[in-house]
């Protein structure tokens, strides 16, 4: 699956936080963290642009250092910015991530607040609007998640973007990812039945959702498969379920499986779902029949789904959930090293 060039307009719109996240030390034992640049809707349109299919950034960031290291990115990558909103108050958000031996990441608290909140809770609904019009003109796929609903304006604006791709038939990706600390939670405890009802216009208006097996447990109870969670909601969309270094579980149209994980040294695993989704919404842009897959659909399909686990594995490999992404080429290195017996 070779890029292809990059086209002028956005085909995939990601809206919601781009932050920084400050890695702890392997073991968690004390020592330097490292300052990357992340947030789930930020990260997905970097891996997007990398790929070659061209992205739009929705968002707000402080006018501060981590904002203007993002301008630069996006400037890099291609990434389109003119729904990007600047705070003059607000600062950009810092996230403390804790990391195991083994690479797996815990969210901690935040840094940098002045009393105000951070850049990304305060997206102005009202100045998303002209520039989110133009965007959606050539659109294919909106992005989001669920922790712009944690905070009332960017609620608000996520809502508005919603409704508008709804109105346009632009399709919506859900990455589910429940972060607990965004809304004030211990770092291990699930959505309450009040957030899980805030989350319930998303998953009813998604074309396609992706969440890992805790998530699926809390919003579908924990014996729900792709299948039954698709058959659950009324847009009957594409399911996909992650689970670490487990199978990944899916569902898309007439066909359904299990793909396993490939066996990589994982170095960090922030990131590594939104480089898979960014690798498959990819893919969708170029096959969109495959959203709604017929049987004689599935080896494509299977080949989509292992292109964009690739991503994910190869963005484990070092550290941040950005600079590791691969180019269309590298994932396709990758695939073809991976189909390779190992010498005797």
């Amino acid at each position: 699956m070779s890029a292809d060039p990059v086209l002028e307009l956005p085909q995939v719109l990601c809206f919601g936080e781009a932050l920084v996240d400050r890695l702890g030390p392997p073991g968690g034992l004390g020592g330097p963290t490292e300052d990357r640049l992340g947030g789930a809707p930020a990260n997905a349109a970097a891996a997007l642009a990398r790929l070659g299919t061209p992205a739009a950034f929705l968002g707000r960031l402080g006018e501060d250092a981590i904002g203007a290291a993002f301008a630069a990115l996006f400037a890099e990558r291609g990434v389109q910015d003119a729904a990007l909103q600047w705070d003059p108050s607000r600062p950009s958000r810092t996230v403390l991530v804790e990391r195991d031996h083994a690479g797996e990441r815990r969210f901690g608290g935040f840094a940098g607040d002045r009393g105000m909140g951070f850049a990304d809770q305060a997206v102005a609904a009202e100045l998303l609007a002209a520039p989110l019009e133009a965007l959606l003109a050539e659109a294919r796929w909106l992005l989001l998640g669920t922790i712009p609903l944690a905070s009332p304006a960017s609620a608000a604006a996520l809502r508005l973007a919603l409704g508008r791709a709804r109105a346009r038939q632009v399709a919506v990706a859900l990455d589910v990812n429940w972060r607990p600390t965004f809304w004030g939670l211990p770092a291990d405890q699930g959505p309450s039945p009040a957030q899980l009802e805030r989350f319930q216009p998303l998953l009813e208006q998604a074309d396609l959702i992706k969440c890992a097996a805790e998530e699926a447990a809390w919003l579908f109870g924990p014996e729900a498969d792709p299948q039954a969670i698709r058959e659950r909601l009324p847009r009957r969309p594409a399911v996909l379920i992650s689970d670490g270094g487990r199978p990944l579980r899916w569902c898309l149209g007439a066909c359904a499986g299990e793909l396993p994980a490939f066996p990589v040294t994982v170095v960090d695993s922030t990131g590594a779902g939104d480089a898979f989704t960014a690798g498959l919404l990819h893919g969708l842009c170029r096959q969109p029949e495959l959203l709604e897959a017929a049987a004689a659909d599935r080896g494509r399909l299977e080949s989509l789904l292992r292109f964009a686990s690739a991503c994910g594995a190869i963005t484990c490999g070092a550290a941040g959930a950005i600079d590791p992404q691969p180019s269309g080429s590298e994932v396709e290195r990758f695939l073809m090293e991976q189909a390779t017996p190992l010498p005797a």
